[in-house]
Formats: structure tokens, sequence, C-alpha cells
């Protein structure tokens, strides 16, 4: 026995004259035999009727037959019975009870061979079998084909019998899939592909996994080929969605730009999907400074649209234009609802929304809102017109995943514009807007913005005007971007020029610049009373501050962390300055180093910042590389700088031609500490004035001189020297070797001095007071024309 089958009930049954049967009383006597049972065991009736069945068996009856024979149940099993000839057959044996008059079982036995009984139910497996399957011989000539092929290919099993594949269905990928059969005939080994496309026998497109299989014999030897064809349509459109979902997400959304991220949308959705997208946004959220709920007054923009076909013929309307959308209900549903929709057109509809001639005819659409946030964006609008197959359930939800990532992305885009804006106008707002009025310098300067929208903010610059004709010049850079980063800049930048007022030394000025980000940076990172555990700072930023003085005609510099400028002498190619970066600002450096070079007149001096994304070194030797070619004003020396650098940063550069004061221009006497010197010094200022056609301003600046000489050999030590400057000012200084600073206080009526510094402070236009490393120098300015 092989196998055995039990069954609890089944309906009285009666022999079958065509198949071997028996009837057994209830005492297991042989009640019936037929003359097919005669032909399958050589039994005649009369050798086996009134006999009991177990002398035609070969072997014990299994066990599960027994109990089911004693339950009254009927089964199925293979059982070995003994021929007549002696020889033991194995048959199958299926046993149905029924009632006999003395309420005894009686029993109906269909007999077969056992190889019979396989025989139909492989053939009821073939026929019956949801895999379409087909059997070739050694020439690949069809054999059999069971009902599922025949749906498959279109063609009824009799027109395709003795064809090969490439004769059924000579185009691809039929073609390869007879090459493959060829290939497990010559080779015996089975073979795989798969099917992708519409199938022969029309519909939808399907995907199959077609499997060839060696049949070989007994000997060996390949006797034909079996091909099966395995529906794995659900499969494939499921790892298809996985594939354009990924797609999307590695597309859609690499720029800040809400008409890119748009387009990136249209382009994802068309092709593998759909045949035409259509993405309309609301105006709002291209207008800057607008929320994305503003939308009372808003209409809809066709920002981006793709198709399969060249030139979007499905779209009059092209991007940038207002989006004309169809009188039908589900536009105005989904716009409404702020809900996906899916739609099979009918011939009127497809007529609307195709009202160009030769325009292609929809016949699937989805309506997908682009949302983010809770708020509506706009609209996409999905068509199939090329593709057969309509839009289902699974299409719309794999849309609305794609284009709910999508919005995400434009809503950023447009929060990131906004704030973009915000901080490019603050980050203009502290860069200067003019060149300031000096004597020392030809200026100007370049502030360009990071074009891929990341790096707005950071970079600054700026020249401020110094006692004694001298001119600042700084460039730094924040490590951050954003508003933040302009905030911070804007800090740096008043703190420089306060500290510049003070006319402290490059070295100095960076010392206390460092101090300021260090607390800064505590402020802003740190609790309450909770000190920093090192000296590392989180604000990040460098500072570069030189001083050209055009009546030495040196410049004096330091740097925080920040490049050398770049600089080019008369005759000379361009270099950097030769000075030792310190380390960035908020490190808590002890201090700074100074260089001094000097600066022939004409020579061009180039601050530069941004380029951070570049590798070290390279953008400070395209600027020396630039520098050397350039020509020209320093305007146009800038604008040569900018264009070779090409940073995706943003890059401030700031190019100064040096100018030197004329020695002609320019008086220096040494006085002695006595006051008979100041009647001496008062005659030789009115002389040089009159020299310099000035004599409108003798009297006021012999007065000026007299005070200040005379606190200099009162409250000063000697040396004392007297220096006047002729540029867009008259410049008188007063130096002495006291470190005291003098104070500007206001005297009583009956007080016989303190008012010399007063007296001062009206007469001038502007008057200070710069420690040297000698002592201290008191300046004024006093305009060349004499204001009324």
């Amino acid at each position: 026995m092989s196998s055995t089958e039990t069954h609890s009930t089944t309906p009285e049954t009666t022999p079958e004259q065509s198949r071997p049967a028996a009837v057994l009383d209830g005492r297991g006597l042989v009640a019936l035999w037929t003359p097919a049972a005669h032909r399958l065991l050589g039994y005649t009736a009369e050798e086996v009727v009134d006999r009991p069945v177990g002398r035609l068996l070969g072997a014990p009856l299994p066990v599960p037959v027994r109990r089911a024979t004693a339950e009254g149940h009927s089964w199925y099993s293979l059982l070995w019975a003994r021929h007549r000839e002696g020889h033991p057959i194995e048959i199958g044996v299926e046993a149905h009870p029924c009632r006999s008059g003395d309420d005894r079982w009686r029993w109906v036995l269909l007999l077969e061979p056992a190889e019979r009984r396989v025989t139909r139910l492989v053939e009821r497996a073939f026929t019956q079998s949801p895999i379409a399957t087909s059997l070739y011989d050694t020439q690949a000539r069809l054999v059999r084909a069971n009902p599922q092929i025949v749906e498959l290919a279109g063609q009824d099993e009799a027109e395709m019998l003795g064809r090969r594949i490439d004769e059924i269905h000579p185009f691809p990928p039929f073609l390869e899939f007879a090459e493959l059969q060829r290939q497990a005939l010559r080779t015996g080994e089975p073979t795989h592909s798969r099917m992708v496309g519409p199938s022969p026998g029309g519909g939808r497109e399907r995907a199959w996994d077609v499997f060839m299989t060696p049949l070989i014999d007994d000997s060996g030897t390949v006797s034909g080929v079996s091909a099966s064809s395995i529906d794995v349509t659900l499969e494939h459109r499921a790892r298809q969605r996985l594939l354009l979902a990924t797609s999307a997400c590695d597309r859609i959304g690499s720029t800040l730009d809400a008409t890119r991220t748009a387009q990136e949308l249209a382009d994802t959705l068309v092709g593998q999907f759909a045949d035409f997208a259509a993405i309309d946004l609301y105006d709002s959220l291209l207008r800057p400074g607008r929320p994305a709920t503003d939308q009372a007054d808003s209409t809809l923009l066709r920002c981006a649209q793709a198709s399969v076909l060249d030139g979007c013929p499905e779209s009059p309307v092209l991007p940038g234009q207002l989006a004309l959308h169809p009188p039908l209900p589900p536009f105005l549903t989904a716009l409404r609802g702020a809900e996906p929709s899916l739609h099979q057109l009918s011939p009127a509809e497809a007529t609307i929304l195709s009202p160009t001639p030769g325009s292609p005819r929809p016949h699937s659409l989805l309506l997908v809102p682009v949302t983010a946030r809770g708020v509506t964006l706009g609209l996409a609008a999905i068509l199939r017109h090329q593709r057969p197959e309509p839009f289902d359930q699974d299409d719309l939800l794999l849309a609305e995943e794609i284009v709910t990532r999508a919005g995400t992305c434009i809503d950023n885009a447009r929060r990131y514009a906004h704030e973009r804006d915000i901080s490019l106008a603050l980050q203009r707002t502290l860069l200067p807007h003019h060149t300031p009025e000096q004597d020392a310098l030809d200026v100007a300067f370049r502030y360009l913005p990071a074009h891929n929208g990341r790096d707005a903010g950071g970079v600054w610059f700026d020249v401020i005007p110094l006692s004694g004709t001298r001119v600042a010049l700084v460039a730094g850079d924040v490590t951050a971007r954003g508003i933040n980063a302009s905030a911070t800049t804007g800090r740096l930048r008043t703190a420089v020029r306060a500290l510049a007022d003070l006319d402290l030394p490059p070295d100095e000025l960076l010392t206390h610049l460092d101090d300021l980000v260090t607390q800064l940076d505590r402020e802003e990172h740190r609790p309450a009373r909770q000190q920093p555990s090192d000296n590392s700072a989180g604000i990040g930023a460098t500072c570069l501050y030189a001083v050209y003085d055009p009546v030495a005609r040196r410049c004096t510099l330091a740097s925080a962390g920040h490049p050398a400028p770049a600089l080019r002498r008369p005759g000379a190619p361009a270099e950097s300055v030769p000075l030792s970066a310190g380390p960035p600002l908020g490190t808590g450096a002890i201090t700074f180093e100074t260089t001094e070079t000097e600066l022939p007149e004409g020579s061009v001096l180039v601050l530069h910042s941004g380029y951070r994304r570049t590798p070290p070194g390279s953008g400070a030797q395209t600027v020396r590389q630039a520098l050397t070619t350039a020509q020209g004003s320093p305007e146009q020396t800038c604008d040569q700088v900018l264009r070779a650098l090409r940073s995706e940063d943003d890059v401030a550069v700031l190019t100064a031609r040096t100018r030197g004061i004329a020695p002609s221009r320019v008086a220096t006497w040494q006085l002695p500490a006595d006051p008979a010197v100041v009647a001496q010094a008062r005659a030789k200022v009115g002389a040089l004035l009159t020299a310099w056609d000035l004599a409108d301003l003798a009297f006021t600046t012999e007065l000026v001189v007299t005070e200040l000489v005379t606190n200099a050999i009162r409250y000063g030590r000697t040396p004392i020297e007297l220096r006047l400057i002729h540029g867009r000012r008259l410049i008188c200084e007063v130096s002495d070797a006291a470190a005291a600073s003098p104070r500007l206080r206001r005297a009583h009526p009956d007080d016989e001095g303190g008012r010399g510094l007063y007296l001062v402070a009206q007469l001038t236009q502007r008057w200070g007071s710069r420690f040297t490393a000698d002592g201290k120098t008191i300046w004024t300015e006093q305009d060349l024309v004499p204001q009324l």
C-alpha cells in the first residue's frame, strides 16, 4: 500500500459496468463480480462469488482501511491483490458502504489498475493546474497545452499543436523564450526568464515567470521539455511601485526650489507610471512673504508638466501660465475636499480634457491635491492615454504617497526661500552700501549669495576710516549660514567698528573680538552660571583686520583664522601677504601676531571670504591668479576675481588700490616742553596753511594747535610732536610720550581752566585720541571749506 484516503460520508453508489467493480455482503463475501473485474484480476464470477474477499488479497489490509471498514466510512487505498495467475498486482480500491436489509453493511468496491489511477490524476493536474503549462518534443514542437496556456496564447490548442514557440508567437519576448527552450533541450539544464507586457490573448499588461524544464527519461536522455508560466503580475507591480517610490525619494527635493521640485515630481510620475502629469501650485507660494494659508486671492499656476510625447500636446498651458482646469466635477471636488480621487473617463470627458485637435485622448485620470502640514498647496493631475490599462486603487495610493512627499519638499522650499530672503535682506543691510570718503585707498567690493540657495549669509567685510588718513579693511566669515549667521555677522561688524573707533592695533583688536565671541558663545550655548569645560567655541568665525597708512605707505595686518589677502605690487605678480593666520575667533587665544608690510602707491590688495567648500588653499590660489591678470579699476578687478571664484558658497571680495599722501602735504615738527614754543608753533602753522592755500582755516587751526600743544607741555612728556596733514580734510595731530588720555569735561563759570578740549571740540568736525607704542596722539579733523 502506498497511500490511504478515508471519507466520512458518500451517497450510495452502484457499480459501473465499464469499470472493474465488486459487491461484498455484510459477512465479507463477494456478492457481485463484474466482467471488468474478471479482466483485471483473471478470476471469473463463479470463482469468487460467495467466497471471502480476503482470498483475493496479497497482503493484509492497512490499519486505516480496517478502521474505516469497522466504522462504516468510505475509503480509498492502493492494495496488493493476487492475480489468478499467481503474481501480485497493485490496484486502487474505492469502497462505499450501504445498508442491507438485515441492517448489515454492504460494500461497493470500484477497482482499477494503480497506474491508470495515477495517470488520470496526472491528467487532471495538468488540465486543472492554475499554472500555464505546455509540453514540447525534442524538436521543440508543441505536444500538449493546458487551458491556461490556451488562454494566455489566445489560440486553440489544435491551432498550436506541432508548432514551435517562435512559430506560434514570432515576436519578442517569445523569440527569446524559444532560444531558452532550445538551450534546455541541448544542455539538459532548466532555464528561467520573465515576460512583461500584454499577453498574446489580450488584456492588461502582465508579468510571467517562465520555466523551461527538460524531461529526462530513465536512460538520462532528454525526451522533451515542459514550459511553465507562473503569473507574477501582482508581485511585479508591487516591485515596480516600490522602485518608483524609491526613485521618488531620490529624485524629488534635490534643491530648495519649489518650481524645480514640482518638475521633479512630474518627471518621476511620467514614464513608468503615467503618460502625462501636470503640477499646479497656488501663486501665493511663489510670492515672497506670503504664508501658504493665504489663498483667498490666489490662483493656480502651472509650475511643471511632463509627457511621454514630445512637446506635451496634452496641455495648451505652458509652465508659468495660469492653470486652466476643465469644468469637470472631479477637479472642483479635488481642490475643495483635498482628497485624492480616481476617475475612468468617458468618451465625452476625454474630449473635454483633449480640446486640441490631434491631442491624445486620456482614458484614466488621477487627481491628487498637493498638501503639506494640513494645507493645500496645489493639485497634481495624472493621466494615461498610451498605456492601455487604467489606473486602479493601488495606483492612487502610490500617487498619493509620492505627491505627499513632494508637497512636503515644496513647502520646505517655500519656507526656506522665505527665510533666505530675510537672511539676504539682513545680510545686505549689514554690508557697506557705499565707499566712505578717505584719502588712502580706491575701494570696490562685491557680495554674491550662494547660487544654490543653501549658504546665504555669514561672510562680511567693511571699510573704516581712521584718524590720520589711515583706513581699516575688515573681512570675516561666520561658520553658520542663514538668519542666525547674519545676526552674528551684525554683532561682529558692530563690535569691530566700536573697537576700531578706539584706534587699537590689529592684534589687540582681534584679542578683544575673540573675548567677545567667547562670551557670546557662552551666553547662547551654556546654561546660566555654568562655565565651559574647554576653550572651544560654538559660534565659529574668522576675521582679518588690516590698517593702511598712506603717509607711511605701510599696512599692518592680523588674522584670526582668516585667509591672507592677495597683494599685487606695481610691476610684480600677485602673491599672498605672508602673515600668520591665528586661531579662529572664540578659541580664547592669548594674542595674535601682527604683520607689517610696505605697499607702494598703486598696489592692489584683495581681501576675500567664502568658498569654504573648495579644497584648502585653492580659493586663495584662484584669487592670486585672477589678480595677476586683472586689469582696470578696482571695480573691474573685483568683478574679475569674483568670476574666477565660482563658489557654491556666498562670496565677498574687497579690492583696494593704495594711494599715498605726498610729502609736500605733510608737515611734522618736534617741539620742546617749553611754553614759549606755543607761539612759534602757531606761527609755523599759519605760514604753512597760507602756503597750502588754506588761509581761511588759519585762525581756527592756530587756536586748536595752541590748546593741544599747551596740554601736551603741561600734562604730557617729551618728546612732543606736531603734525599737519593736508588731505580731504585738514588733520592736526599732537603726540607726546604720556599714556594718560585727555578727558573732555564741562568747566564751571569760576574755573580758570578746563575749557581747552571743549573749545577744540566746538571748532573741529571730529577729534579724538589714540594710543601708540610711545605714548598717545590727540588728533582733530576740519573740513577744508569752513562750515557757515
